[in-house]
């Protein structure tokens, strides 16, 4: 297998629940690991240099879209060079931080990384989505129907007529309960959620760098 890309995207570096359920995975993982931290060094949004550039011939691209063209390229390359993938994405304001979506507009091309008359050059290959929130949006949950996080993602990650990955997605949840004391307890129900998370992310990285 070729290198892990691994996609953080939480502004809380250290403090970020889906980045230490994250290095839980890398700490199990045997292999290469390429990171992109796009809170640190967030990628451009797309532009309309970008979106245009994909339908005229390099020989034509304006100096705008040359530019925008080289970014994609990139993150265009090391998404397909990647054997397997890690995306640590938090739920801000119910869905995912606008520099993951950045990331994401930047690299789902047609004719690229996917197609509408076959499969993705991406397709098969084994994808864990690591997504915390601070409350619980499961059945039952008063803000069941909510997310508009996993969902989404689980769509242009692992549609057969897009990304098309094998997404396997690990849910951190209850993470803004020891910070409120009116939540108290929910503690339990949060250590318990803190615990699956951890160990499930180690059992991934050991399950896909086997297979």
């Amino acid at each position: 297998m070729s290198y892990l890309l691994h996609i953080d995207s939480s502004s809380l570096g250290e403090a970020s629940v889906s980045r230490q359920v994250a290095q839980s995975f890398r700490q199990a993982w045997s292999g290469e690991v390429v990171h992109r931290d796009l809170a640190a060094a967030p990628v451009p949004h797309l532009s309309g240099a970008g979106i245009t550039a994909r339908a005229i011939e390099r020989a034509r691209h304006t100096p705008e879209q040359a530019e925008a063209a080289k970014v994609q390229d990139e993150l265009i390359e090391e998404f397909l060079g990647a054997g397997a993938y890690l995306f640590s994405v938090p739920m801000y304001n119910l869905t995912m931080p606008s520099v993951f979506k950045a990331w994401l507009d930047q690299i789902v091309v047609d004719g690229r990384t996917f197609s509408h008359s076959g499969q993705s050059p991406a397709a098969g290959r084994p994808a864990v989505l690591i997504s915390a929130r601070g409350g619980g949006y499961g059945p039952g949950a008063p803000r069941e129907g909510y997310d508009y996080v996993v969902p989404v993602l689980e769509a242009i990650l692992g549609h057969d007529d897009l990304l098309g990955l094998d997404v396997t997605t690990v849910i951190p949840e209850l993470t803004m309960v020891p910070h409120a004391p009116a939540l108290k307890s929910l503690l339990p129900m949060h250590e318990a959620s803190m615990a699956r998370a951890h160990e499930r992310a180690q059992e991934l990285a050991v399950d896909i760098a086997a297979a």
